[in-house]
């Protein structure tokens, strides 16, 4: 039997390995609620994970309410979850008897960063990167965050001067460009784009923005395959990968590759400079003070139980850029969206920047407290979060207590859940975020003003495990978003350089936003390319 022949027989004893389990789940969850399959092989995931799965998410909302059932592929059942008080369990009380459910999956593409790995070694690289990314350390980089966005600036000015003052710009490629560049200034010490000219290497950021789109794409194979998915030493599954004839995982092993030579370039060039300088005092005005270059230093200077292997701290450059370039930068084109569609709200904002001189570079804690900035920010990240969901699976036999009671199938009435062992949840982090019993009936309406009195009493007493501002944005527990307030300080900060400097308006081309893991613009629905064209003028001061 040939190579080639193994691979289809590996298919097939996933494929029954996937619906024995199965099997065990549906019988167990038989009792929740919730929609029928669309189809066997694949379930409900069309449905959920669809570019404009808005519309059938908020009618699976609306019918089935905070816990219901999915259909994953082969018929296993699956939890679809907003109830706060299971949100908790999941992230929180009961978080180690959860795991990412594409973890390991992600692991083979991008190394054992924070983003993949779990348990103890998860804890080990979190507690050595927390001090990094706290607001101490962003007081000290918040000028640089400023530079950049000037670079941001002057480079959409330029291209005002050459189209002529007001013009459709393709906002959305600014963004992407600016969050890379204040990702690799701020966190790897390292420029990726100087944002003062078009050649630039596409390279590794057209493999960032394509990466969760291309894993979004193969998400029902990842599941069908996850039982055989580690066999084996790391040169016959790169062989299996290598002579697997799907264009798909032909395309995310190039972008892995691509990830992975940069983030090689990128750690020996930061230890070469370390290893040049003897004492912190030596260094240049500005330098060794980016998250790698401290990550590194403590590092080296960590005991050997404490310290990170060489494999993990490459894994981190892919991580750091993966979890804030497209998240980020598409918040910011989504703020800007917004600001268009309501022109009220963008003057309030710019003349609160502009009382403040926010546009000009200040401190840190002065830009953190301007109210009706913080207010758009958290409110746009409420309603329009750029990931909508996650996956968690169950490692162990366990219960999910409910904050709402849920009607069972059999007319019971439920107050927990049952979960057998190797369930998926997929918590829905905007649906949270939306839940009109703890929001209000207003809980879809976009108003920053919400935020400039107090919430609601429902609110607060949901108890919602998220790490920033009773929102789940950010996700909740020892797997939240660690750089959360390094997203923050991006988007303030762009947003007060660019609204002191330009106008922006709606252009007469239709802007829809898809779903690919995190949300993204288009010009209508059929296309797939990245772009959101806004009518951009110069403010004469």
């Amino acid at each position: 039997m040939s190579f080639s022949e193994i691979i289809p027989l590996l298919f097939v004893f996933s494929s029954l390995f996937v619906w024995i389990k199965a099997r065990r789940t549906s019988r167990s969850l038989s009792n929740i609620p919730g929609p029928p399959s669309a189809l066997f092989l694949k379930g409900n995931m069309p449905q959920l994970l669809g570019r404009h799965s808005e519309g059938w998410t908020k009618e699976l909302i609306d019918t089935y309410g905070s816990v219901c059932t999915l259909y994953g592929p082969y018929g296993s059942r699956w939890l679809h979850v907003y109830d706060p008080k299971a949100l908790y369990s999941i992230a929180i009380k009961d978080q180690d008897s959860w795991c990412k459910s594409a973890g390991r999956f992600n692991e083979l593409l991008i190394g054992p960063g924070l983003l993949t790995t779990e348990g103890a070694q998860h804890r080990k690289q979190r507690k050595m990167l927390t001090p990094v990314f706290s607001a101490a350390y962003l007081r000290n980089i918040t000028c640089l965050f400023y530079e950049t966005s000037y670079a941001l600036r002057d480079a959409i000015a330029a291209e005002l001067e050459v189209k002529q003052t007001p013009t459709d710009v393709d906002v959305i490629r600014w963004t992407s460009r600016a969050a890379l560049e204040l990702l690799g200034q701020g966190a790897l010490g390292y420029s990726f784009d100087p944002l003062v000219s078009e050649d630039v290497d596409d390279s590794f950021p057209e493999s960032v923005k394509s990466y969760f789109a291309e894993c979004n794409r193969l998400d029902i194979v990842r599941n069908i395959v996850r039982p055989v998915m580690f066999l084996g030493p790391a040169w016959l599954r790169r062989m299996v990968v290598e002579m697997t004839p799907m264009k798909r995982v032909q395309r995310l092993k190039r972008i892995s590759d691509t990830m992975y030579s940069k983030s090689i370039e990128v750690v020996k060039e930061k230890k070469s400079a370390i290893e040049k300088v003897d004492d912190a005092a030596d260094w240049p005005e500005g330098d060794g003070k980016d998250i790698m270059s401290i990550l590194l230093k403590a590092n080296m200077a960590a005991s050997d139980k404490e310290k990170l292997s060489d494999e993990e701290v490459i894994a981190q450059v892919s991580t750091f850029v993966l979890a804030g370039m497209d998240t980020t930068s598409n918040a910011t084109a989504r703020l800007l969206h917004l600001l268009a569609l309501k022109p009220e709200v963008q003057t309030e904002l710019r003349n609160e920047i502009v009382d403040a001189q926010a546009g000009e570079g200040i401190s840190y804690d002065q830009l953190m407290e301007l109210p009706f900035l913080d207010a758009v920010c958290r409110e746009t990240l409420r309603l329009y979060g750029p990931i909508r969901i996650l996956s968690r699976r169950a490692l162990e036999d366990t219960t999910l207590p409910l904050h709402e009671h849920i009607r069972g199938v059999d007319g019971s009435l439920v107050s927990e859940v049952s979960v057998p062992k190797g369930t998926i949840a997929i918590l829905n982090l905007w649906a949270c975020n939306t839940n009109k019993a703890l929001w209000g009936e207003d809980a879809h309406e976009w108003k920053p003003e919400r935020w400039l009195a107090p919430l609601p009493q429902t609110v607060e007493d949901a108890r919602i495990p998220g790490v920033y501002s009773n929102l789940m944005s950010f996700h909740g527990g020892g797997r939240s978003c660690i750089g959360f307030k390094y997203a923050q300080l991006e988007l303030k900060v762009m947003l007060a350089v660019l609204l002191t400097s330009f106008c922006f308006e709606m252009s007469d081309k239709p802007i829809v936003w898809n779903y690919a893991g995190v949300a993204y613009p288009t010009i209508g629905k059929t296309s797939t390319k990245p772009e959101m064209p806004l009518r951009v003028s110069r403010l004469q001061n």
